[in-house]
């Protein structure tokens, strides 16, 4: 008889799989890494995550029938209540590819599918930052900007799925080209690919900095981290691209405070390794931009969860659904 205490996380992703025995309190009893390689193709990674259920299993000497549930978490877009992986960019091959039935079938375990940045938003509220929290937004700033919703003490997908896409607010009319099509997007103003971007046509116009000198004057090697780190030994070039990149992410915080009058914004993503030139900027713009009731009323808070925000994010997903 299964356990509602047991359920295992899947955390899929371009690179690796992270898979996860979680107990209900979000104790990780056994855990697993393996690479996704992709490029091997569909089949070949749907073993993987197979093996790597099976190997946290057998760590933990716990059978199929212990295992309440299984939840999955993966890059969209995603067709969350047929279980299909539609098409993400990050894994070449995978066209509507009905990802909780394969592995439903294989393992012979309940399964549930979620977008990552959702199943983080869940991770958080129920095991990290958000814990007690009932109204949330979880934004993960990164290569990209990503969300999810937690309202009434519950997960918001919308109409269709598409809820929590705040890296496609629209900040600047008329701005950068997004990966999405749109121009001035969030993610295109204030992504570390975006801060990178800007960076890398400053030093390709010889505009003087010290990032030419830290990236031998070859423009692509440059990235947020090495912006960040020159903003940090006073170049005026990079702390100008920073300032402007992390304004902007404060006006779409701004925007969301209005929107939802959330209690708390959790913010995750490697790029709140920076620290206060993060926090800080985006306290400030919710401070100026938001009404003062609803900028009262938020906290802004590092993720707690770190690199383990997915997989227990596919965990809640597991145990959200199961009750």
């Amino acid at each position: 008889m299964a356990s509602k205490h047991i359920v295992i996380g899947i955390d899929l992703g371009g690179t690796k799989i992270s898979t996860a025995l979680v107990e209900s309190d979000g104790k990780i009893i056994a855990q697993d890494y393996r690479k996704t390689m992709a490029a091997e193709g569909q089949q070949a990674v749907i073993e993987r995550i197979l093996n790597s259920a099976r190997q946290v299993m057998s760590q933990a000497k716990v059978t199929r029938s212990q295992v309440a549930a299984v939840g999955i978490c993966a890059p969209g877009p995603l067709d969350i209540e047929a279980g299909v992986v539609v098409a993400p960019p990050n894994l070449p091959g995978w066209e509507r590819v009905p990802l909780k039935q394969l592995i439903e079938d294989n393992l012979g375990i309940t399964t549930f599918l979620e977008n990552d940045a959702n199943a983080a938003a869940l991770s958080e509220h129920r095991f990290g930052a958000g814990r007690g929290v009932e109204h949330m937004i979880y934004i993960t700033v990164s290569t990209g900007i990503g969300g999810g919703l937690i309202l009434d003490g519950k997960l918001y997908h919308g109409a269709s799925g598409m809820a929590g896409e705040v890296g496609h607010i629209t900040i600047e009319p008329g701005g950068p080209l997004c990966g999405c099509g749109n121009r001035g997007c969030l993610e295109a103003l204030a992504s570390g690919t975006a801060i990178a971007r800007v960076a890398r046509e400053r030093v390709a116009q010889n505009v003087p900095t010290l990032m030419t000198d830290m990236t031998d004057g070859d423009p692509e090697r440059i990235t947020a981290r090495l912006v960040a780190e020159a903003a940090g030994q006073g170049d005026k070039v990079a702390n100008e691209i920073l300032t402007k990149a992390m304004d902007y992410l404060g006006i779409g915080m701004a925007n969301l405070v209005n929107l939802f009058n959330p209690q708390l914004i959790v913010i995750g993503g490697g790029l709140t390794n920076i620290g206060e030139r993060l926090f800080g900027p985006v306290r400030q713009a919710i401070e100026q931009h938001a009404l003062r009731a609803a900028a009262q009323a938020v906290r802004v808070a590092p993720a707690d969860l770190g690199d383990n925000v997915g997989v227990l994010g596919a965990a809640a997903v597991a145990q959200s659904r199961i009750g």
